[in-house]
């Protein structure tokens, strides 16, 4: 077998570059372009592992860097591939998207990617985007909130994100839709019907169509009118479709329902409230939306409403399907209604909770609009649900905010650290990035802090203190000398303030920083060196509260 060491290390490494960590299942199928024989695969996993983990160990900077002298391995139009958003069919000069959100809370990495993918495509093509607030009633379950209005366009706002005022609302065009609703039963295309939910399941099981049905047009009218007057669940309009349809689920949908709940807009001046299917039919056509990109979620309200548009004789939009996005990572669940229960008892904090994952929560915790905007982007319209990694929306954005952010000193969970004799050294001078070594700060030597996990992990052993000098850990411990050693490096802080860092799974890193901090202004992004990049959010009680964004 050959020896496949180089293949390897160039496809792990534009692996990890590309989704900020290398995964070993990703990195073999591409063998084969190289000529691995499935006979080898067994022998070959190995070396696989050991390059990974040698990878992933690396900086972004190493990194980047070992990829330039290995990146000639690696096929050409993989390297230099872009990726970009596809064309669409039907394009033209008078293209017209919409987002239309429901507003049962704030927008989440999952649920925006479909929002943010319309506002994309309407850049690429200098298209209009309408944005359509989908604030009718929903199920019990699911209801628009008052503050879902706000966190919704707060985040269209924070992704920079460009549409046509005003912003459209559903709830203000209920008589619109009881216009056409009325054309429908008057044309014989709908009806009301009081049977009962369990009679409507048998009925379309059966393939058999309800008395309600029968009644002429006339008889139909009277009975919608009636319908204004009637108790929640005692009646519904229903969409006259083929009963033999070979989709049980598209025989005789329900187009309007009675709703006694009170919205957060209208409050109680209607009740008679459409479904989605028949809100976006007549909205569609009337708002003159030319291209709509939805989840595969709702192809059967697709299907209902092409039903309709040609009931009416109108022009099809193009509509096009994408896959729904599960987010990998072990600290993400993405849930709105999950969130909203949360946040309503208290457990979260509110909509910026760094466990809603919501976008104001990605933003205050340092992700930036440009990485969420090129995470969307390089997912696309993906035609299958599919996994990604959270990694790969922080790899976006660890490509746009490094070389930007300074490197500051932080320790958990600290314990003063006692020296046999006295440290000669007063000041160190280090980097302020390690890729502009040039630019330098200083760091006063006073008190010297480490975490009590480093003490008892190299308790005994010499290690280094990361730019200061050699000691022999223990307590107390005992200079060896200053020179740059090839010893364990263990971070430490002199000169500290209270610090703590909120994880994403809402728990908080108590520790010390240095005191150098101090000068940073709230919203800043920057490097605690071996943690990660944080973003300071407040300065509370003299403790300095951060929110972490990723490794």
């Amino acid at each position: 077998m050959k020896d496949f060491s180089p293949e390897i290390l160039a496809h792990a490494l534009h692996n990890a570059i590309e989704f900020g960590k290398a995964d070993p299942a990703k990195i073999l199928p591409k063998l084969f372009q190289h000529g691995l024989d499935k006979k080898d695969i067994k022998e070959i996993m190995p070396l696989v592992v050991e390059f990974v983990k040698r990878v992933n160990k690396m900086d972004a900077k190493q990194r980047e860097s070992t990829f330039a002298g290995v990146k000639q391995h690696l096929p050409a139009e993989h390297v230099e591939e872009k990726r970009v958003l596809p064309e669409l069919s039907g394009a033209s000069k008078h293209m017209v998207f919409r987002m239309a959100p429901f507003p049962s809370g704030a927008l989440h990495i999952g649920n925006a990617k479909t929002f943010l993918l319309n506002a994309l495509y309407a850049e690429k093509y200098n298209a209009k985007l309408l944005f359509v607030m989908d604030d009718t009633i929903g199920s019990e379950e699911k209801q628009p909130l008052k503050e879902g209005y706000e966190l919704i366009e707060e985040a269209a706002e924070l992704l920079d994100v460009k549409y046509e005022r005003p912003i459209v609302y559903k709830s203000d065009r209920l008589e619109i839709y009881y216009t056409y609703a009325h054309e429908m039963i008057h044309k014989g295309q709908a009806y009301v019907c009081h049977c009962s939910q369990e009679k409507l399941r048998e009925n379309r099981a059966n393939a058999m169509e309800c008395e309600c049905r029968q009644f002429p047009p006339a008889i139909q009218l009277q009975r919608w009118k009636d319908m204004f007057e009637e108790p929640e669940g005692q009646a519904v309009v229903r969409l006259k479709t083929d009963m033999q349809h070979p989709n049980p689920a598209f025989r005789d949908r329900v187009l309007f329902r009675i709703c006694d709940r009170e919205h957060p807009r209208v409050k109680k001046k209607y009740r008679i409230w459409p479904t989605l299917e028949m809100a976006f039919a007549i909205d569609d056509h009337l708002l003159g939306v030319t291209h709509i990109l939805r989840g595969n979620d709702l192809t059967i309200e697709t299907d209902m409403e092409k039903f309709i548009w040609d009931l009416f004789g109108w022009k099809h939009p193009e509509t096009i399907h994408t896959g729904l996005i599960r987010i990998e990572g072990a600290e993400v669940k993405l849930s709105k209604s999950k969130a909203q229960k949360e946040v309503r008892d208290g457990t979260f904090t509110g909509w910026d909770d760094p466990r809603t994952w919501s976008i104001q929560s990605l933003m205050r915790r340092g992700i930036t609009k440009e990485a969420i905007r090129g995470f969307v982007e390089e997912i696309g319209l993906n035609k299958q649900d599919i996994t990604v990694p959270i990694e790969s929306l922080y790899a976006h954005n660890r490509r746009i905010i490094d070389a930007l952010t300074p490197r500051f000193y932080f320790v958990k969970n600290p314990i003063k650290l006692g020296f046999a004799q006295p440290l000669t050294t007063k000041e160190i001078s280090v980097p302020v990035h390690p890729d502009t070594p040039e630019r330098t700060r200083t760091i006063s030597i006073g008190d010297v802090y480490v975490a009590q996990e480093d003490f008892d992990a190299h308790k005994s052993e010499e290690i280094r203190l990361l730019h200061l000098c050699n000691v022999l850990l223990k307590e107390p411990a005992r200079v060896t000398s200053y020179e740059n050693k090839k010893l364990p490096r263990v971070q430490w802080v002199s000169g500290h303030v209270p610090t703590r860092i909120l994880m994403p799974d809402g728990n908080w890193m108590e520790g010390v920083a240095e005191d150098a901090i101090a000068a940073l202004e709230p919203g800043t992004i920057v490097q605690f060196e071996r943690v990660g990049f944080v973003r300071l959010d407040n300065v509370k009680d003299g403790t300095y509260e951060f929110w972490f964004a990723h490794h």
